[in-house]
């Protein structure tokens, strides 16, 4: 777990899986403009509790690292996720976060993203993070920036979101540890 000013981030276990539910269910329409396609038993307890023990085992192989944002009274109000970790000659993963909707704007994001990279580069020992951000999320380029990330290009029709292949404004940090 790590600990912040107003939240903290802390890998998910099995007893999360009803909050992880709700949130999903309750912010479908929102989160589903922003990601991948997901299937239809994905809004199901069991799928959750699923998703628990692979993040647990992608943990353990080094493959990504998922936590829950919860507020200091342990209320869950979003996610977020190293993902497609790769070691050797690259020590690189992308980053990833969802937020409950009324939960945005209030720098949330902001203190879990500056958490999670400093867990990356300070414990994981990455060398870069990298994000991939729909052009017009200008909120969630402006958390990304707020958190030391730099603008790097446009990745063209890179990601397929509701059926559509989607424009990505690529931004990274470098950790400042290895300078």
């Amino acid at each position: 777990m790590f600990k912040g000013i107003h939240i903290y981030n802390r890998p998910f276990v099995e007893e999360d899986a009803a909050a992880l539910l709700g949130i999903q269910i309750k912010n479908r329409n929102f989160f589903e403009r922003f990601s991948m396609e997901r299937s239809k038993d994905f809004y199901s307890i069991e799928s959750q509790r699923e998703r628990i023990r692979r993040f647990e085992e992608d943990q353990l192989s080094d493959q990504a690292y998922n936590f829950g944002i919860f507020k200091d009274d342990g209320t869950l109000i979003g996610t977020i996720n190293l993902f497609q970790v790769v070691r050797g000659s690259l020590q690189s993963a992308f980053i990833g976060y969802f937020l409950d909707k009324i939960h945005n704007g209030k720098g949330y994001t902001t203190e879990a993203v500056k958490l999670l990279v400093d867990y990356a580069f300070n414990e994981l020992k990455l060398h870069r993070i990298e994000a991939g951000v729909m052009p017009h999320n200008i909120g969630s380029i402006r958390v990304l920036e707020k958190a030391g990330f730099h603008k790097e290009g446009i990745a063209i029709k890179s990601v397929k979101i509701n059926g559509k292949w989607e424009d990505h404004q690529v931004l990274a940090v470098i950790n400042p540890l290895e300078d």
